[in-house]
């Protein structure tokens, strides 16, 4: 798709679009700001919120995956591809032109954020609690929009006040220290919290939602902020809260990936694609993990004994498989049930028509002869729950806690009570890791595990040894934005 740039607002590329790794750029006229006129009455308010959460949910689509996944060195190109994009953040090289560089769609959505959170207040409704949930919205789309940026970049502008003219002040923000955005975000989860009522949903927030990235907000402020104990001890409140707030395990993990997930008691927050909607025939915005074999290739193979079930074929190529070594490591246990609905390695005379190993957790279904890959893209479930607690108990020193929350998860994989007993220390690390890398396997979890645990200069070997490379875990800023906006520095350590 050809990416619009909103071309009247100087913000350093804060509110330019940007989200294709491939795509050309086109120059359109200024966009029309959001007006007061617009703010009187409640629809104006709940479609705000629905727009707002259209923007987020593009902008994530595809930087989910990529920030929080394939850095992680468990992925590479697929072969029939071979793009070296993918390859290179396997190894974390990171290039300015890069188009995941460029913050600018996260400033668009934290701008509809912040004019909800400006206008809301002064229009009628008439439920005080529905005001409530679209404010807590706001704060939650808000603070995770923030929480993604100071993780990725550092040091960004904190915008706060919603631009509605291209004549405001602040149109050239600096970079503002990244531990004022960490305030931020943690005021802005206070607010989304106490302010969400308790009716559920999976696809805007809901007091899960927001307690999930509480947790993970808590566990990143007390292994890399200086929270301590105190915040591990937050991070175990909110899971718990998760934990006991309505949701249950499902008991085939196959069924956690099914298409009708209306009725699926695991999922707490998803980003919904629907058919006629957002979703053309092979077109599923997660294919840098998920995309499987062409099925031109596939067709092929029914000469070999080889059905459309046994390899499903989409209709493009794989962009990004498993490593080797993180195909083993999935393979592994042949009890672990999660290994044939995660992953499919393929018979190595299928190998030599150049298909390889493919994740397959995210069908879609077939229609008319065509994959279309309309599963919703998942952010938060139940089972990560389980494993935020294991952490939080780990940093509690509180090893059977930890234990006890993984086995909750193991019990399902792989039908064995107590499967974790004795650990502690490094083996209670490993275990937190090694059963997250099964669970939520392509799903934009792991880089950010490994930073949390402090363990991103251990586990990924593209980075052992790299301690001392400066900002070497953060991205440099997209060139663009730096033309644009000259008060907009460069990430120290990226020319």
């Amino acid at each position: 798709m050809k990416t619009k740039i909103l071309s009247g607002l100087l913000l350093g590329c804060l509110m330019t679009g940007l989200t294709a790794c491939h795509d050309d750029l086109n120059v359109v006229q200024p966009s029309q700001f959001t007006s007061r006129s617009m703010w009187t009455v409640e629809n104006d308010a709940k479609a705000a919120v629905n727009g707002m959460f259209n923007q987020f949910r593009s902008i994530m689509s595809e930087n989910f995956l990529i920030y929080g996944d394939m850095r992680s060195n468990l992925y590479k190109s697929g072969s029939e591809v071979n793009d070296n994009f993918f390859n290179r953040l396997g190894q974390n090289s990171i290039l300015i032109g890069d188009s995941p560089t460029n913050w600018a769609s996260f400033y668009t959505t934290i701008n509809s954020a912040n004019l909800v959170l400006k206008h809301v207040p002064d229009i009628k409704f008439q439920e005080e609690s529905t005001r409530n949930e679209v404010l807590a919205n706001a704060y939650f789309v808000r603070a995770f929009c923030y929480y993604t940026i100071a993780r990725v970049w550092g040091d960004a502008p904190l915008l706060i006040t919603g631009f509605e003219s291209e004549n405001q002040e602040d149109m050239y923000p600096t970079r503002t220290p990244v531990a004022e955005i960490y305030a931020q975000i943690e005021s802005d989860l206070d607010n989304a919290i106490s302010l969400m009522p308790t009716a559920r949903s999976i696809h805007k927030a809901s007091k899960g939602s927001i307690n999930m990235l509480r947790a993970d907000f808590f566990l990143w402020k007390a292994a890399r902020l200086g929270g301590g104990q105190a915040y591990y001890q937050k991070a175990l409140d909110a899971a718990n809260a998760v934990i006991g707030g309505g949701y249950s395990l499902l008991a085939n993990f196959k069924d956690v990936f099914k298409l009708d997930n209306e009725s699926n008691d695991e999922l707490i927050f998803t980003f919904p694609y629907t058919v006629g909607e957002n979703v053309s025939p092979g077109g599923y915005p997660n294919y840098y993990s998920y995309f499987l074999a062409p099925v031109s290739k596939v067709a092929n193979l029914a000469s070999m004994g080889f059905s459309q079930e046994q390899i499903p074929g989409g209709s493009h190529a794989q962009y990004v498989v498993p490593t080797p070594e993180y195909l083993a490591f999935l393979l592994a246990d042949p009890a672990d049930t999660r290994s044939a609905v995660t992953v499919l390695d393929v018979p190595q005379e299928v190998k030599e028509i150049l298909i390889d190993p493919m994740f397959v957790k995210f069908q879609g279904q077939y229609q008319n002869g065509t994959r279309i890959f309309d599963n919703d893209m998942i952010i938060y479930r139940l089972a990560e729950a389980y494993l935020l607690k294991a952490e939080a108990c780990s940093g509690l020193g509180d090893a059977a806690g930890a234990m006890a929350a993984l086995n909750v998860i193991a019990k399902r994989a792989r039908g064995v009570d107590n499967y974790y007993t004795g650990l502690s220390g490094d083996a209670l690390t490993d275990a937190i890791i090694d059963e997250s890398k099964m669970e939520l396997a392509a799903e934009g979890k792991m880089f950010w595990l490994y930073m949390r645990m402090n363990q991103e200069f251990k586990k990924i070997s593209s980075l052992v040894g790299k301690e001392n490379v400066l900002n070497i875990t953060l991205w440099p800023v997209a060139q663009a934005c730096i033309n644009t906006n000259s008060k907009i520095e460069q990430t120290p350590g990226y020319k």
